[in-house]
Parts: C-alpha cells; structure tokens; sequence
C-alpha cells in the first residue's frame, strides 16, 4: 500500500528553521522530519511513498538523489574514476517525488497525485507530524466500516480545526477552530479509497476545508481515535520538544 505525503507548503510558523529548507526537511536528531516520518510507517512494512512537493521541492529531490551516498561506507578509487559500496545502509524504500505546484492547496496537491495512486486504497498524512499510533489497527478499523476516508483523532489544543464524532464513531462535522471548540482535532495518518478523488475540485482545494466537510456530510469519513502520542512541527517550541524526547531516547514514534 502506498503512503502519500503532503510537504510541498511554505511552513511559515517554523520559518526560523525553514528559511533555507522546506518544513518537512528540518531536522529532528539529524535527520529530517520527513525521514521520522517514512521509516515509522517502514517500521510496519510500508516502504512506498509518493511525497506531495512544492516549496523548494528541489530540497527534498536533492536528498533522496544523495541518499545511498550519505549513508553508505564507500570507497573512492580517484585515479581510476571509480567508487565501491562497502557497506550499505539504505532503506527499501521506493520514493515518488511529484512536483505538485508551488502555491498549490492541499486538496490540489493530492488531486495531482492520483495517477500515482491509481485504484487503490491509500495512507495520507502530513510531512510535519509524528506519532506512535498502531497503523495496522488503524488499516484494520479502516476496512471494517467501508467508508471512503478514515482519519486518526488525537487530543490537542484550540489551535486547529474540530471534529464532532456520532456513537459509533463517524465523522459527524468538521470545522475549523473556534473559542469554545474542544480538543478532538484531525492528527492526520489517514485511510483513503480511491473515491476521495470526487472531492478534490482543483489546486485551489484546501483538503482540510473543502474536501473533509463534504465527506463527513456524506456520511464518508469515519475517525480513528489515538490516545497516544502525537506531536506536530509547527513552531521551534514543538522543534525543540522532538529533539529532545529524541536525543533523551525517549520518542514514542520510534518503533524501528
């Protein structure tokens, strides 16, 4: 099953670390946030990926190109022109990289990517999230009630949109963030069928505010509820946080 990545945005709430680099490439223990992000789903065996790009997409081109040179043991024979692997340690990840508009919205950016994904079932999340959620609970709850997307629930603050759930566990509503809103917010690390696809009307699709309250208006989309861990990358207060619960050896989404 392949795993779509939404990092083509500005990331502007995070621009002390995104001014030379787009958001999901800043780095959490020396390594991007969006390689938290990958080898956490490979940590469950899914190992491909179609990356939504657009703010200096060239950035995260650049990386994957250099991969296996970062992180392999090589030898440089300079005389004869030549390099040799000595050890390798790569992952087997087979990467997409879709150059999806710079000014693109998120509904857009997904709706440019549906000849990757073609007719099947998909995962979505966001390139600047972590989180330890069971992704095959998640798959599992996923396929059990047949609606076309499943988003994870989490617990959070006043700062994002809400959702409001029926009793068994449908979307009901969503909207975005108002004074008296609770803290049940859209954490991202979600289910999607093909016919997601009907709700995405063109670049200027904004997937948090077109797409996802016409879904839950059809009865379309059901939420996962994580009680977990998880954490967004939007300011250097939420950078610093990362960084510390990794370089203590306490992440929670380190499953690898």
């Amino acid at each position: 099953m392949k795993v779509v990545i939404l990092a083509g945005g500005f990331g502007s709430r995070i621009s002390e670390g995104s001014d030379l680099k787009p958001k999901p490439m800043v780095e959490i223990g020396g390594k991007p946030i969006l390689w938290h992000i990958m080898k956490y789903y490979s940590s469950y065996g899914f190992d491909e990926f179609i990356i939504c790009l657009g703010y200096m997409q060239y950035v995260v081109k650049e990386y994957f190109a250099d991969y296996y040179l970062h992180n392999s043991d090589v030898e440089f024979d300079l005389e004869h022109n030549c390099m040799r692997v000595l050890d390798n340690h790569v992952e087997p990840w087979k990467v997409t990289l879709v150059d999806t508009g710079l000014n693109t919205m998120t509904g857009g950016r997904i709706r440019r990517i549906q000849k990757y994904v073609g007719s099947e079932t998909f995962m979505l999340t966001y390139g600047d999230g972590v989180s330890d959620v069971d992704l095959n609970k998640l798959l599992e709850f996923h396929k059990t009630h047949g609606r076309t997307a499943t988003l994870t629930a989490v617990n959070f603050g006043q700062s994002k949109g809400t959702l409001e759930f029926n009793d068994k566990g449908q979307v009901a509503a969503f909207r975005e963030k108002e004074e008296q809103d609770g803290e049940i917010i859209n954490g991202g690390f979600m289910v999607m069928e093909p016919g997601v696809f009907d709700y995405l009307d063109g670049d200027s699709c904004i997937f948090e505010k077109d797409a996802i309250p016409r879904l839950a208006a059809d009865g379309e989309l059901m939420g996962y509820r994580h009680d977990g861990f998880w954490q967004c990358m939007d300011t250097q207060r939420e950078r610093k946080l990362l960084e510390e619960l990794w370089t203590s050896g306490r992440a929670p989404w380190k499953k690898w």
